[in-house]
């Protein structure tokens, strides 16, 4: 609505309430469409827009095209129902001790994204062209190794004519695993298990990745821009994932895969506006961990931070029991996975898949690991007790978690509950920080009158359109806003980097 309303050059200058998000913040794993939360709370059935206009399709009106008498029952009824939520949410949001984080960060944010979808980001789309030519070799050569190894063509996108190849022409494994249609399983983790033994998987697995690469951004990407514009604008949902993140569609962003080096060239293609600008990124380093740091208290991770030591150096110098200046690049390695594992709940078995160490020297890690940091665990036990009495958990900010499998009899739901009561607050903690640090940022450039934009958010990560004679105000303005946004007991560390284009910025 703020951009509808920003077209017509209105400013919306009230407060604002979102019962979408209102209602987020109360249970963010149900859905929260209007709908279904006036058939919840209200137990009221509201006019369905496909009564209006039909369903989504070539056949679907427009609103133009309903007549004034049916419009305004629509819209009113709208107004009203959204009126009523509100009332009913604003006492759950007090009930729940969620109206501070309601008031003081999702409902400034608004505007805040708005601005940044409005503005979106130039794309260079003549590179994207390029790229699509040298992918297409790409997928080529590899398709001719595919078949050579196989012996024969077939199509490599059909998971029914690869099975049969893998598993009944080339007998890669015994008993293979079959999906319930009964046909051979090509899914993802069953093709990686393999990888490392079969070169053709290994080709495959990456046939795969530079295909979607293809469809999903470089072809699709140019379609997507904006002719108003020549920008590219994607939409923030903030209602989507549980955990507080922000999520991104139309195009997705977050995605972009920058493992591989064809997907790093992906970023190339997003500019700054023209010759007066420059791209700058300003990403949080290590957030995550230094959230569960502060959290649990954990005095040798915390004073590791606040000495600026290379964490996962740190780590593997006290789990190998090592110095620092003679840890190996293979144990920091190792450290690095077990760093960030542990929050994700990483099991021997996980641990083994990930790096060269056996089930055994994997399981050893994790135990040296958890005597290395007491603490820790005792915070991660303590967490899943929380949620265990309160059916919840929460963040730095008060956003809640609502796990409602933390007591199942099933062993494999309850676990992936007890993981989340560990994670939720974490990721949740490292979003909260973000957002604030976006809010913050935003009302220092529309008070200074600043040319400079904030244009993308991809998880601890801002990207900037800086006019280049602000670039050293701009400099300082960001790393200090994003270092102060909240604080905890070990520093927030910010990198920064910019360039002509996201990959060199980043």
């Amino acid at each position: 609505d703020l951009k509808v309303l920003h077209k017509y050059k209105i400013d919306v200058k009230g407060p604002l309430f979102d019962t979408m998000i209102a209602h987020y913040l109360i249970n963010a794993d149900m859905r929260h469409n209007m709908e279904v939360l006036a058939e919840t709370y209200l137990n009221y059935s509201p006019i369905s827009i496909v009564d209006l206009i039909g369903k989504k399709g070539k056949n679907q009106l427009s609103m133009r095209d309903v007549s004034l008498e049916k419009l305004t029952e629509y819209a009113v009824e709208d107004a009203d129902i959204t009126f009523q939520l509100a009332s009913h949410f604003k006492k759950e949001l007090t009930d729940a001790e969620t109206l501070k984080l309601f008031n003081d960060i999702e409902i400034p944010l608004v505007k805040v994204l708005a601005s940044m979808e409005l503005e979106g980001i130039k794309l260079d789309t003549e590179f994207l062209k390029s790229l699509s030519t040298d992918l297409n070799s790409d997928i080529a050569s590899l398709e001719t190794k595919i078949y050579e190894a196989a012996g024969e063509t077939f199509n490599i996108a059909s998971p029914k004519q690869l099975g049969v190849i893998l598993f009944e022409k080339l007998k890669l494994v015994d008993k293979p695993k079959k999906t319930k249609t009964g046909q051979y399983s090509t899914a993802e983790d069953v093709l990686s298990y393999l990888a490392k033994d079969h070169e053709i998987i290994q080709h495959i697995l990456e046939y795969r990745g530079l295909a979607k690469l293809k469809s999903t951004y470089v072809d699709a990407l140019p379609e997507q821009v904006l002719e108003s514009t020549g920008h590219i604008h994607t939409e923030y949902m903030q209602t989507v994932a549980s955990t507080g993140r922000l999520s991104s569609t139309n195009p997705n962003l977050q995605n972009i895969p920058i493992r591989t080096e064809r997907g790093r060239q992906v970023r190339k293609a997003f500019v700054p506006r023209n010759e007066e600008y420059t791209l700058l990124a300003a990403d949080y380093s290590q957030i995550e961990l230094r959230v569960i740091a502060a959290m649990s208290q954990e005095e040798t991770m915390i004073e590791a931070f606040k000495n600026g030591e290379d964490i996962h150096a740190s780590t593997a110098s006290k789990v190998f029991n090592v110095p620092l200046d003679e840890v190996t690049r293979e144990q920091r390695g190792n450290a690095k996975t077990v760093n960030f594992g542990i929050i994700y709940g990483v099991s021997a078995f996980g641990l083994s898949n990930q790096t060269d160490l056996s089930r055994t020297e994997a399981k050893e890690l994790i135990e040296t690991y958890y005597e290395t940091y007491p603490k820790l665990r005792k915070y991660m036990s303590s967490q899943v007790d929380f949620a265990r009495d309160h059916g919840y958990v929460t963040t730095l900010s008060n956003r809640r978690r609502y796990l409602k499998d933390i007591n199942s009899q099933n062993a494999i739901v309850r676990g992936a509950a007890e993981r989340n009561a560990v994670n939720a607050p974490i990721q949740g903690s490292a979003a909260d920080v973000i957002k604030i640090a976006m809010i913050n940022i935003y009302n220092k450039l529309e008070e200074g009158g600043f040319k400079t934009k904030m244009l993308l958010q991809v998880h601890d990560e801002l990207v900037f359109d800086v006019y280049k004679p602000e670039l050293q105000t701009m400099k300082v303005l960001i790393k200090e806003q994003m270092e102060n946004a909240y604080t905890l007991s070990v520093p927030l560390d910010v990198e920064m980097d910019m360039g002509k284009n996201w990959l060199e910025a980043h």
